[in-house]
């Protein structure tokens, strides 16, 4: 997990970076943040975003997975990635990211790569 977040807080223009338990919110690990980024708060604060979305396929009867849920705001952009590999069911890959900085489609393309290698 250690070298999962350090090669997510590499990605370019990475502000911070956390594995999360959705179903308590708490933050398996965290790298990274500031001052106005609280990591921790980010955490449970994005669970409660994953379970909403599950919620909501499950209502309009949607088989299928979340591959990314992406959060943009005026000045960074927020990657939550549910893991689906083994092992990682009920785990989720949050990283931050400064907007002008970051490259979004290699961001999630490297996000990708890092939760399929992964291991809990």
């Amino acid at each position: 997990m250690d070298i999962s977040l350090k090669e997510m807080l590499a990605i370019d223009g990475s502000i911070g970076a956390v594995v999360v338990d959705y179903n308590s919110g708490m933050a398996l690990g965290a790298l990274g943040g500031s001052k106005d980024l609280d990591l921790q708060v980010a955490a449970a604060g994005n669970t409660e975003v994953v379970k909403a979305k599950m919620r909501t396929m499950e209502s309009l009867g949607l088989k299928d997975g979340i591959e990314d849920i992406l959060i943009t705001l005026g000045t960074q952009y927020h990657i939550i990635r549910p893991i689906s590999g083994r092992g990682g069911k009920g785990l989720f890959l949050y990283l931050a990211l400064d907007r002008n900085r970051a490259n979004l489609a290699l961001a999630r393309h490297t996000l990708r790569a890092i939760e399929e290698r992964l291991e809990i």
